[in-house]
């Protein structure tokens, strides 16, 4: 079993920035794609940033140029680290990371609040 345990959300000002760590744990043999996605109250979960086991980075559209996804594959950690926030980044942030333990499997974390006041 693989456990995911997110930290780093907050209540930010309009600005202001914040770095998202989510550190994998359990009977992992390796991890291919690591990535962060958002929930906003009302909307779907969508795709911030991934990053795979080479360091090659996707982003969305809203987060290129402000947010950097990392990995310490050392750590099985996976980072975000948002800048010029937005009161439209207020969301629940979700890490998930497509691990092998039996078999490869997308697991989630429980998620995270980032609050982006004006």
């Amino acid at each position: 079993q693989v456990q995911l345990v997110e930290s780093g959300g907050g209540l930010v000002q309009a600005g202001g920035s914040l770095r998202l760590s989510c550190t994998a744990s359990g009977s992992i043999a390796s991890i291919s794609v690591m990535g962060w996605y958002r929930q906003a109250p009302g909307k779907q979960r969508e795709l911030v940033a991934t990053i795979l086991s080479g360091a090659i980075t996707n982003y969305s559209d809203s987060a290129k140029g402000r947010f950097t996804i990392s990995r310490d594959n050392a750590k099985n950690t996976v980072y975000l680290q948002m800048n010029s926030l937005k009161p439209e980044d207020t969301a629940v942030y979700y890490c998930k990371v497509r691990a092998y333990s039996h078999h490869y499997d997308d697991y989630w974390g429980q998620g995270t609040q980032v609050t982006v006041s004006s």
